[in-house]
């Protein structure tokens, strides 16, 4: 009963020390401050505003013209059939239409941009991250960007500047 009883407590002891052993590292990154501080997202930022820019240019002109139309066709309106008013409201109105569908193809093609320019720069960051956990034994990397849902992180490993340095700047 004896030997069964050190025998049991020899386990016991064991199996806490194996616990201890396959303790969990755990870490976090805030990903919004590492994806803001890339080259690649900065570089990304000015493409994007260039391109929006053009965009805006082209509708700005459109509208101009529309202004334009509207002014010449409200000046003249007392002078013109019934008729020619009639077809110059509906041009106007399918100014006015063209302008609203440039604006959402704009958007549309801003957001496809976005997306196209951003997924590299998330896939170069996500195997940062992966290689870095694994470099420093991390069971599990936590984002700690506000409103990422981590709310306590003081005990993790902060890998912000491993990733930074891994991924060169």
């Amino acid at each position: 009963m004896k030997n069964f009883k050190t025998l049991l407590l020899i386990a016991v002891l064991t199996l806490g020390m194996g616990g201890v052993a396959n303790a969990q590292k755990i870490g976090h990154i805030d990903t919004d401050k590492l994806i803001q501080s890339m080259p690649a997202t900065k570089a990304m930022e000015a493409e994007l505003q260039k391109t929006q820019k053009t965009y805006k240019d082209e509708i700005e002109a459109l509208g101009k013209k529309y202004e334009a139309k509207l002014q010449k066709y409200g000046s003249e309106e007392k002078s013109q059939t019934a008729q020619t008013n009639e077809q110059r409201k509906a041009e106007v109105q399918q100014d006015a239409l063209r302008i609203q569908q440039a604006e959402q193809f704009a958007n549309q093609e801003m957001q496809k941009k976005y997306a196209e320019l951003m997924n590299p720069i998330l896939e170069k960051a996500q195997k940062a991250i992966k290689d870095v956990a694994a470099e420093k034994g991390l069971t599990y990397v936590f984002n700690s960007s506000p409103g990422k849902g981590l709310l306590v992180f003081d005990k993790g490993i902060d890998i912000y500047d491993a990733v930074k340095a891994k991924l060169g700047f």
